[in-house]
């Protein structure tokens, strides 16, 4: 089982920089896929960038393609999303998501069994 504490949300100009944390507990995070997610006011939670287990795929929504970066340091349990040039259509709530299983990016929330609490980004314009 993995359970996670997010933190580095935040209000942010436009243009500005954030980076957010999601460390985790559980000895099989080393092992998890981890994604992002992103859910605003009245829409659905959206993928935002996966990392898989040894970091060698990532993949980004086209939305934020280029502008954020997904990273994890397993020896310290905790997968990072540095977001660059923010936006206010990049104001959510973010969501980190671990699931088990082959080591394979996947996009689709449903697919992911742990969740994080949420962090608030906002973006003002």
């Amino acid at each position: 089982q993995v359970q996670f504490v997010e933190s580095g949300g935040g209000l942010v100009q436009t243009g500005g920089s954030l980076r957010l944390s999601c460390e985790a507990s559980g000895r099989t995070f080393s092992t998890s896929v981890v994604g992002w997610f992103r859910q605003a006011p009245g829409k659905e939670r959206e993928f935002v960038a996966a990392i898989t287990w040894t970091g060698g795929n990532r993949r980004y929504a086209d939305s934020v393609k280029g502008r954020f970066t997904i990273s994890r340091d397993n020896a310290k349990n905790t997968v990072y999303l540095q977001m660059d040039s923010l936006k206010a259509e990049d104001t959510a709530v973010y969501y980190c998501a671990a699931r088990l299983g082959p080591d394979i990016v996947v996009i689709t929330p449903t697919r992911y069994e742990y969740w994080g609490q949420g962090t608030q980004v906002t973006v003002s314009a």
